[in-house]
């Protein structure tokens, strides 16, 4: 008879979150690359998560750290790669993540444009006139060194030509060719976001040309993914990381293989982790370093996981997530997500905790409260995905 595969309690796994997602004070770090690479990447889809993701890890938080990684050294590139999510990645893992996600996903991306544009376009399209104005657009950028998608149609006129989405439906819109185009271009690695125009907060970003990713192996790249998200995720399900990754079973379960994952079991069932990653006698446990965190809509600790349950009461669901599955802000206390924050219109930071937390966790979220306050000064951040509680709070 087999030996039983060992049991890793939710509260051991909520003591690993301080450390290894950086949240407990003594594990910030100094720069974001050290950031972003241990929760493998920064969601990007809004601006502001980036930052607010950032400096919630940082010793000293600010936006020109980030700002430095983002437009300066370039050592953090933007890539919609897991889950056609945008991450933020370091210039080390991009190709790994390029490799294993985002190239296929630009594959996808690409074929959804060409049957939009020869179905919904105003003007005639196929490959041929795709190719080529895919051509102008990077001619044009290259000549200009950097510009926005407004600036590239003035080079480009076909960029401004229009797609209906959603033909028919009380929800139909008209997009211009440029507004997708040059995000495809993106994915597929030939252009990068530059600084916005405006503050941080902005999605009003010109973009440049970028060198191309290195090719991995396909195959090493999932690996290599597998490994880095179970050592910072882990332990965690097959389901967890097939959701987070985007990728189907096989490659989900071969990829575990493929780095000798050990099992391990959860309160949800089978679970892995990296080989020799079984907590030991003197892992740190939950209580040893108490920490509060507010973390921003999308926050990657937040979005880590496809099964909550042990860090999320299901009961307080509705209120922190929208309607799609996307989460708003949360307050954490110790590994648990105990309530939600937002910032007013006066600037001032305000949060509310769903469940008793007690006069140390009190302390400890309002001081994390005043923290977020003052590196963010008179920036006003306003979730791009608006919750129940994000709303309540902030009105």
């Amino acid at each position: 008879m087999s030996d039983p595969l060992p049991r890793i309690t939710p509260a051991q796994r909520r003591a690993r979150l301080g450390q290894r997602h950086l949240l407990a004070p003594s594990a910030r770090a100094a720069r974001v690359e050290a950031v972003a690479d241990a929760v493998v990447g920064l969601h990007a889809t809004d601006p502001a998560t980036v930052y607010l993701s950032a400096c919630a890890r940082l010793r000293e938080p600010g936006a020109g750290e980030v700002e430095r990684a983002l437009y300066e050294d370039v050592s953090l590139v933007k890539l919609l790669s897991m889950r056609r999510t945008i991450f933020a990645v370091t210039t080390e893992l991009a190709p790994v993540v390029g490799s294993s996600t985002a190239r296929a996903i630009a594959v996808r991306e690409r074929a959804t444009l060409l049957k939009h544009l020869r179905e919904r376009a105003e003007e005639h399209w196929d490959e041929a006139r795709l190719a080529e104005v895919e051509k102008a657009v990077l001619a044009a950028v290259a000549e200009r060194g950097e510009a926005t998608t407004a600036e590239v149609a003035e080079d480009v006129p076909a960029l401004r030509e229009r797609i209906v989405m959603a033909p028919g439906k009380p929800y139909a819109a008209r997009q211009t060719v440029g507004s997708r185009l040059l995000r495809l271009l993106a994915s597929d690695g030939h252009l990068r976001r530059c600084r916005p125009r405006g503050s941080w907060t902005s999605s009003l970003y010109p973009w440049a040309l970028v060198p191309p990713l290195p090719d991995l192996p396909v195959r090493e790249a999932k690996a290599e993914l597998a490994r880095r998200w179970l050592a910072a995720y882990g332990p965690a399900t097959e389901a967890d990381l097939k959701w987070w990754t985007g990728w189907t079973v096989t490659d989900t379960r071969r990829a575990l293989a493929d780095i000798g994952a050990e099992g391990v079991t959860l309160a949800e069932g089978p679970g892995y982790v990296v080989p020799g990653d079984v907590p030991g006698d003197d892992e740190p446990v939950a209580g040893d370093e108490p920490w509060a965190a507010l973390l921003p809509g999308l926050d990657p600790t937040a979005m880590g996981w496809q099964a909550r349950g042990w860090y999320l009461d299901p009961d307080h669901v509705k209120p922190l997530f929208d309607g799609s599955g996307n989460i708003g802000p949360t307050v954490w206390w110790n590994g648990r997500i105990v309530g939600g924050w937002a910032q007013r219109a006066n600037g001032e930071v305000v949060w509310r905790a769903l469940t008793d937390v007690g006069r140390e966790a009190t302390a400890a979220v309002a001081a994390e409260a005043a923290r977020l306050s003052g590196w963010l000064g008179e920036v006003r951040v306003t979730p791009r995905f608006r919750t129940p509680l994000e709303r309540e709070l902030a009105s």
